[in-house]
């Protein structure tokens, strides 16, 4: 029986109004380095990004997709650009908000996100959601990231639960599911149009029916 759920953010409860691509360029334009619209792009992003989870901000991922070009932009300036452009943009998937306030009548409720404590902490306080979870746990502020099992360490000690009796609800299938099952979690797979299910998920929903359907499959797990 589940007595406690955490939750992944970013593409599980919150979704950009524009893509990450576009907001990529949009910081690179507005931080001085547009010649690095078409040499850095999101998968290098997500690279540095893997390089740095525990990070206070996101000025080591620039620097580092910095370093092999000869420009004059900031990583600074570039970290503040990508931060207010991809907090600004962010929306709730419809009906998350009364989600989480109604599952925390039943369950322990919290929230583990990779990213930078500045980053992370932006959203959450654009959103207004600080209050939404009974724990929140940022990467930055531990000693590893998702799928790190310290991470879900973290997560089950603010839970107060036993791995067995928490469910996971996330979208990245390696830092969300598998990571979580790898930690005894159960597993709840967030599906975008087009993904495909994780092969260790215990359940899968898709993330435009989430409110409506995920507190019957916390029931059934």
């Amino acid at each position: 029986m589940i007595r406690a759920v955490g939750f992944d953010l970013d593409d599980t409860l919150a979704v950009p109004e524009r893509s990450r691509t576009r907001l990529l360029a949009d910081a690179l334009d507005a931080g001085g380095a547009t010649e690095l619209t078409g040499a850095v792009d999101r998968a290098a992003y997500l690279d540095a990004h893997a390089n740095h989870r525990t990070a206070d901000s996101r000025v080591p991922v620039f620097a580092e997709l910095l370093d092999p070009h000869d420009v004059e932009a900031d990583p600074v300036d570039l970290a503040d650009a990508y931060r207010e452009a991809v907090t600004t943009a962010l929306v709730p998937v419809p009906g998350v908000r009364d989600l989480v306030a109604d599952l925390r009548e039943t369950y322990r409720v919290s929230l583990l996100t990779n990213g930078p404590v500045r980053a992370q902490s932006a959203k959450l306080d654009y959103l207004d959601w600080w209050d939404a979870f009974d724990t929140v746990h940022i990467s930055g502020d531990l000693p590893a990231g998702k799928p790190d099992e310290r991470a879900f360490a973290a997560l089950l000690d603010g839970l107060g639960s036993d791995p067995e009796e928490t469910a996971f609800v996330g979208d990245h299938p390696v830092e969300d599911v598998r990571g979580a099952a790898a930690a005894g979690l159960r597993t709840v797979h967030v599906l975008g149009e087009g993904d495909d299910p994780a092969p260790e998920a215990d359940a899968t929903v898709a993330r435009d029916r989430l409110a409506a359907e995920l507190p019957g499959i916390l029931r059934e797990l």
